[in-house]
């Protein structure tokens, strides 16, 4: 079988191999083991490797190289059209070769991916929508395209859209779905100790608005404030460092606040083993790994009431769920650090939930759909 994946994703090329975001490539790598071919059309940078990028596992890759684009301008959708016709050609080619053809959405990649595709109506098709698919949230309009054309049959035709969270009122060719980090290898009791001498966040992402690292350390900075031996370990990078590095010195924060960078799947591991809670208070989401992998390791999770969150949190059973409002939010985390029973019972809870959802099966239902 030759598998045509179409992504936004970018990649970088050492010697013969090639690299790209590891949660991606690490999923990747699960789908392509029950492929004979793999075709990649996507982006490709000059840069080194880095902490969080790891290689495709596999001996038969051949990439199509497309340039960067973006509608997300007047200016960007102007430059964007003369490098069209180029990336239009080049994913035609790849899904014209393929057997099977997998779009990444939402994206840029995934856009054009969606309407190419109307064009091969007799060949297997996925589409991985790896963000928010609540009809209700408010999002950018490219989105709402893509989403309508996976969502008609008439246009998309022997179509799998494996999508987070399970919705009402959807047509025949969605498929409810999830994601995984860890194997059933890897499992192991989580015993927490309680809040004897401090209390541990860790927020794992990147540092863009959309993710809202302020707000973590706006949380924690408040329960320090209230005299709780409370600290934060970020790990991730992005453009807003430098912008939380200045609210960090400036409100002598050093002490409680610490800015991790990226690390390797292994370092990040140990960092959940060892922390209480796992805060994301992010304003937009598909199936949120960090939420996922902190439960999985018996962090409580506290996240914003997005996407599939409130269903993977049990609304508020396993977790809580942020309503974006400081003091609220900061009663209801207070609530937890002053009772130990319910801490305990939504930790046990987080990793009874997130320990049924492994790599291995997700492996076995990747096989059911591509064998």
């Amino acid at each position: 079988m030759k598998f045509a994946i179409i992504t936004h994703v970018s990649h970088v090329q050492s010697a013969d191999q090639y690299f790209g975001y590891a949660p991606f490539i690490r999923e990747m790598n699960i789908w392509i083991k029950y492929v004979d071919e793999v075709i990649i059309v996507a982006p490709l940078t000059i840069r080194e490797t880095t902490a969080i990028d790891i290689e495709y596992k596999h001996n038969q890759i051949n990439f199509i190289q497309v340039p960067v684009f973006s509608f997300t301008s007047f200016a960007t959708i102007l430059n964007s059209v003369f490098k069209l016709p180029l990336i239009i050609s080049r994913i035609f080619v790849a899904m014209k070769n393929a057997d099977h053809i997998h779009l990444r959405c939402p994206g840029n990649m995934g856009l054009i991916g969606c309407f190419v595709q109307i064009l091969f109506p007799n060949k297997v098709k996925t589409a991985k929508y790896a963000g928010n698919w609540d009809a209700k949230s408010k999002q950018p309009w490219t989105y709402k395209l893509q989403r309508y054309i996976l969502t008609n049959t008439f246009l998309t035709k022997k179509m799998q859209v494996l999508v987070y969270g399970d919705w009402d009122d959807q047509s025949k060719n969605i498929k409810p779905f999830f994601t995984a980090t860890y194997s059933q290898f890897e499992k192991e009791i989580v015993q927490k100790q309680y809040f004897v001498q401090k209390v541990e966040f860790i927020f794992v992402g990147t540092l863009v608005v959309g993710k809202n690292p302020f707000y973590a350390i706006r949380l924690v900075e408040q329960l320090v404030k209230k005299g709780k031996n409370a600290i934060l370990n970020i790990y991730g990078d992005g453009m807003q460092r430098e912008v939380l590095e200045q609210y960090i010195e400036k409100n002598q924060l050093q002490n409680f606040i610490f800015l991790k960078g990226n690390h390797d799947k292994l370092t990040i591991k140990k960092a959940y083993q060892k922390s209480h809670f796992v805060l994301l208070p992010s304003q937009s989401e598909g199936w949120p790994k960090a939420i996922a992998e902190g439960m999985f390791w018996g962090c409580v999770p506290i996240a914003t009431n997005v996407s599939c969150v409130p269903y993977m949190l049990n609304f508020g059973d396993r977790g809580i769920l942020l309503k974006m409002n400081l003091d609220y939010d900061l009663t209801q985390i207070e609530e937890i650090l002053n009772n130990e029973q319910t801490f305990f019972s939504k930790s046990r809870l987080a990793i009874e939930w997130s320990q049924k959802y492994t790599t291995d099966f997700f492996d076995a239902e990747i096989k059911k759909i591509l064998l």
